[in-house]
């Protein structure tokens, strides 16, 4: 770990009141979905249906041929249409399977419920892996794999602090479904092995602190904590320093701690009780380049382009389409591309003309990394083509928090060269 880590406490205007206090649009596609064979790099995938198949809302369709275990589940009822490669929000066209709707949404329980309290911790690690119960922050990874070994964890850390600017998605789904929220916790305490767990909330919502608070009250072991409204707050190693005063090399285990998000802990609790995959997901469709910015509730695999509509379309003809939020999401030149499991939000801003300018070494990239990199160095390699340069200087250690291009007065987009150093560094591992 850098001696010379950024501050991890840089306030950023969050406009969360375009969204947060916005009632829920429960929107279906018009006619179909379109679910990407994608989990994290892993594009290898069984399909367990045949074209013409007619399936439900929570019929088993893939699962991964290697790698992490991950199935997908039906999101809709109709059809199977086939596969088809479309735009994903990687950038890079993806499979996907195409589900053409029958307008009934008729839904079968994924799997069989699970009893948490009677259940052994081998049975309830096994049942969220078979759930494909995934980290719904963003980042998509196999929940499983964090409560596998549980050995040495004091305490679980939920994430509720969504410290991205714009994004409200975790707040409206803790809103809505807070005893669902209660129960998760619950169940992942269970297999981390710990006694006691953090509800992770920021100090800026104190109704939202209130009602977690009342939801928690007769459980001794579950604590809300309250936290500065600082980006990137939300990132684990920030969380971890902020709320234990621990440090760590690679994961939050080697201090004791294990970081789930708030929406997996919600997600964990419906499969458990109802016997129900992640099916459906909260989207924030906010920024300044949105005429009517709220919150949608979609099933997997619904076009962006139609969601853009129900949200009364854009504010001017060039805007930025966003997958996710403004500091760490992409670009995408397309509205073609579908809402996944990790996605947490679109967010769309006005087109800025590119006025950068040339490097000014001024260091403020250096200097605000939370991770404690040199972000105009990693530049400097990928001009170079200077691979051994970009691995050296840790580009692979970049969470593509969007601080450097933040702060930088030459208006460079810093995050993207380090964004393409990892690309080839992972291109070339592999």
């Amino acid at each position: 770990m850098s001696l010379f880590l950024g501050p991890m406490r840089h306030h950023i205007p969050g406009k969360k009141e375009l969204s947060d206090h916005k009632d829920i649009l429960n929107l279906l596609p018009k006619k179909e979905v379109y679910l990407p064979l994608i989990a994290g790099n892993n594009t290898n995938f069984n399909v367990l249906v045949q074209e013409g198949d007619r399936v439900k809302v929570g019929t088993k369709l893939a699962e991964t041929a290697s790698g992490f275990y991950i199935p997908i589940y039906s999101s809709v009822s109709g059809t199977y249409k086939g596969c088809a490669k479309r735009m994903h929000s990687s950038l890079k066209p993806q499979m996907h399977m195409i589900i053409e709707l029958d307008g009934l949404q008729e839904s079968v329980p994924s799997f069989e419920p699970l009893d948490y309290q009677s259940a052994t911790w081998e049975q309830c690690v096994d049942f969220i892996k078979n759930a494909g119960i995934v980290g719904l922050g963003g980042a998509g990874f196999p929940a499983y794999i964090k409560y596998s070994k549980p050995n040495g964890i004091d305490a679980l850390l939920i994430n509720a602090v969504e410290c991205e600017p714009y994004i409200t998605a975790d707040y409206k789904m803790i809103q809505s479904r807070v005893q669902d929220l209660v129960t998760g916790c619950l169940i992942l305490q269970k297999m981390a092995t710990c006694n006691v767990v953090y509800i992770c909330i920021k100090e800026s919502h104190p109704d939202l602190i209130d009602l977690v608070k009342k939801a928690v009250s007769s459980h001794s072991s579950l604590q809300v904590k309250p936290v500065p409204d600082v980006y990137p707050m939300g990132w684990e190693r920030v969380l971890v320093r902020e709320v234990l005063h621990k440090e760590y090399d690679r994961l939050p285990a080697e201090a004791g701690a294990i970081v789930s998000n708030a929406t997996t802990a919600i997600a964990t609790a419906q499969a458990f009780e109802k016997g129900q995959a992640i099916v459906s997901k909260m989207v924030t469709v906010s920024g300044e380049g949105v005429k009517n910015p709220m919150n949608v509730y979609v099933p997997v695999g619904t076009c962006v382009k139609e969601i853009m509509e129900a949200c009364g379309g854009y504010t001017s003809d060039s805007v930025r389409l966003i997958a996710g939020g403004p500091m760490m999401g992409k670009t995408v030149v397309n509205e073609l591309w579908v809402v996944d499991r990790a996605t947490n939000a679109i967010t769309v801003l006005p087109h800025v003309a590119d006025d950068a300018i040339a490097c000014l070494r001024c260091g403020k990239c250096s200097d605000h990394c939370p991770a404690g990199l040199q972000p105009v160095r990693i530049a400097q390699a990928v001009q170079a083509n200077n691979l051994e340069e970009m691995e050296k200087r840790g580009a692979l250690s970049c969470i593509e928090c969007g601080l450097c291009s933040y702060n930088c007065p030459s208006h460079i987009d810093v995050t993207e060269n380090v964004r393409k150093a990892k690309r080839v560094l992972m291109m070339k591992k592999k």
